[in-house]
């Protein structure tokens, strides 16, 4: 199965600061942009960035927490499932400059068919992000055990 690139807009209360969040933190290329929204390149998927007025300045996203493998995973969350080689070094990268993870870094249903890493956080405007990584991705992304 191939892959094409998804494209996904989240609400942000500051451009300059999602600037700096997902090109500057992330590493994300910047694409197309104006005055109210940016295109990133986030592992190949492009990311719309709208200035959400309604937020204001110190406002953020709402979630919910749903228990998974005892961890409060924030809902909604959006990121990418990488390549354990990504994955590690994205998470070296981050441990560096995000300053509260929701979720550490950590190995989950570990020893079981769903083994992955994960890790949660937020940007600055408070939309939760999860980057993810399986031992074994064509056996384990879709799998109906953990």
């Amino acid at each position: 199965m191939t892959l094409t690139p998804f494209h996904l807009a989240i609400p942000v209360r500051d451009i300059a600061e999602a600037r700096d969040f997902y090109g500057g933190k992330l590493g994300c290329a910047e694409g197309r942009s104006d005055a109210h929204w940016v295109d990133f390149n986030l592992f190949g998927h492009q990311l719309v960035v709208h200035l959400d007025p309604a937020l204001g300045p110190e406002g953020q996203v709402t979630h919910i927490n749903q228990g998974v493998d005892g961890e409060a995973v924030p809902v909604p969350h959006f990121g990418v499932v990488l390549t354990l080689a990504q994955w590690d070094q994205l998470m070296k990268r981050l441990v560096g400059v995000i300053d509260d993870f929701i979720i550490e870094p950590y190995t989950r249903f570990e020893g079981l068919p769903g083994e992955q890493k994960t890790m949660f956080f937020q940007d600055p405007s408070g939309n939760a992000l999860e980057f993810k990584a399986f031992k074994d991705i064509q056996a384990s992304l879709f799998s109906t055990s953990q």
